[in-house]
């Protein structure tokens, strides 16, 4: 019988399974994305008390059982629970989307410290200094950077065009493509998203960032919201599902 296996890990999400059984998804700092059953949880006072919520950070002790995808959830010591993310709508609407994206662009046992120190970063910040646009945008744009999936923002996805160097007064964003086309190019990408030169120089900008730093947060709002549409349906298109936490979210995020 192989050992336990013992790490940090998010929970994503955890749903009933059975009368008494809990089926859970942790994002671990050691396996990737590691989904579990953890036998009476639903019913149990004493076994993993308050530690199968969601954005829960906890040590993770399973081990995986033979002919089965699902590990066998034996404990989980809290180490934060991120209480205080629960204060407001605001900050719930932030952390579900940010642990449902994670979730969506991690593959399973695809083993990534980068994605979950990012996580957990990413949590602590909207717990310690409340949700920002500059901060969901930076995390989205670091997430797929983690992922395998960074968009091409500085330059025409097909011919090479450098916007910076272009009088173009609007581009348009692809999700097919992977990143911004000019308008020659995007004449016959219709699901393609427009953004002003200004909006790619500020997604940009943070996607070259290595956190979110003050002199970040001064960055347009205005720019900011204009990229929404574009990195959401990139982000959709990546998953290949619709966000359930998206519409949530934007109710705060477009404000």
């Amino acid at each position: 019988m192989r050992s336990p296996c013992v790490t940090p890990a998010i929970v994503l999400r955890s749903w009933p399974f059975g009368e008494s059984d809990k089926i859970v998804s942790f994002f671990t700092e050691g396996h990737g994305k590691v989904t579990g059953i953890a036998k009476g949880a639903a019913r149990s006072r004493r076994r993993f008390v308050n530690t199968l919520e969601p954005f829960s950070l906890v040590n993770l002790r399973f081990q995986d059982r033979p002919h089965s995808t699902l590990a066998f959830v034996q404990a989980c010591d809290a180490i934060r629970l991120f209480k205080d993310l629960t204060t407001s709508l605001e900050k719930i609407a932030y952390a579900f989307y940010l642990v449902e994206i994670t979730d969506g662009l991690a593959g399973e046992r695809e083993e990534n410290r980068r994605i979950f120190e990012h996580l957990r970063e990413g949590l602590v910040f909207v717990e310690e200094n409340g949700p920002s646009l500059p901060f969901l945008t930076f995390f989205e744009l670091r997430l797929l950077k983690f992922s395998g999936y960074q968009p091409i923002l500085e330059h025409c996805r097909r011919c090479g065009k450098y916007v910076r160097d272009s009088s173009q007064t609007l581009w348009r964003f692809s999700s097919r493509d992977g990143g911004v086309l000019c308008s020659s190019c995007s004449a016959f990408r219709r699901e393609a998203v427009p953004l002003s030169p200004g909006a790619l120089e500020a997604l940009a900008e943070l996607q070259k960032a290595n956190s979110i730093l003050p002199h970040h947060l001064s960055l347009s709002p205005a720019l900011l919201k204009e990229s929404r549409p574009a990195l959401l349906r990139f982000i959709q298109f990546q998953i290949n599902k619709e966000l359930k936490s998206a519409s949530f979210l934007e109710a705060f995020a477009s404000d």
